[in-house]
């Protein structure tokens, strides 16, 4: 009997911890000021009149995916883009498209959890004609991620290997594709929601984060912020 009751308290304190860090997320990026302008809305449900032509599934899914489409945009653009840059840094860009198959329990890639997962939920939701638009999106995105994966494969920091003169250039036109796919799909949900929300990511120039018109200092702390939650519940006992 004590044996029984030792293992609900554990599996209670899991799902405490789980709840925590779900909560503390979603603390974290409401506290960071990242929200902005993507809550000037002020859009709920379907009801309030905001997105009165869309199915309730895409209403659900569009809510429930907006803020971290567009927090993964900042990751694209003012992380992923420097990985690009530099090869001895590739490793880390390999780590983007692992699958963790820890224990038989296959867990996606970043890519996959991060960016293809909720803009293939997204797509299912809509009316046809959204649907094929934003799917050729994701394909055009998936497509230049293959690209990244196949320049940089191999090559990573203290690793002597020999680096194709044009692995980094095919690297960086990866990123390039990317993100004009990605930028596309905002347009689409931007259209059809006519909400103007999502911003898309500017081309590399000097005055590339400025034009994006987000934070890089709040979007580095909520980084921080979620790295902590991460390691806290990485950290408890299984």
């Amino acid at each position: 009997e004590d044996l029984n009751n030792n293992k609900n308290n554990v599996f209670c304190d899991r799902r405490d911890v789980l709840r925590w860090s779900s909560a503390a997320t979603v603390a974290a990026v409401s506290s960071s000021g990242l929200l902005s302008p993507l809550t000037a809305n002020a859009v709920s449900t379907s009801k309030d009149g905001n997105l009165p032509d869309l199915p309730p599934e895409a209403v659900r899914s569009y809510l429930q995916y907006r803020i971290s489409l567009q927090i993964s945009a900042d990751y694209y653009l003012w992380e992923l883009q420097e990985l690009m840059e530099n090869p001895s840094d590739w490793g880390d860009v390999g780590q983007l498209f692992r699958v963790n198959n820890n224990k038989g329990q296959g867990q996606p890639s970043r890519i996959e959890r991060d960016y293809v997962n909720p803009m293939r939920i997204l797509s299912l939701s809509m009316l046809p004609d959204t649907a094929d638009a934003l799917r050729d999106s994701q394909f055009k995105f998936e497509r230049a991620m293959g690209k990244i994966t196949k320049a940089t494969a191999g090559i990573q920091r203290d690793l002597p290997v020999e680096i194709d003169p044009k692995a980094v250039p095919d690297a960086k036109k990866g990123w390039e594709e990317g993100r004009v796919a990605l930028n596309s799909y905002f347009t689409t949900l931007n259209e059809v929601t006519g909400l103007n929300e999502l911003r898309a990511i500017p081309p590399p120039g000097p005055n590339q984060t400025q034009t994006y018109g987000r934070s890089k200092r709040k979007y580095f702390d909520l980084a921080k912020k979620n790295k902590v939650v991460s390691k806290s519940w990485r950290s408890y006992p299984k």
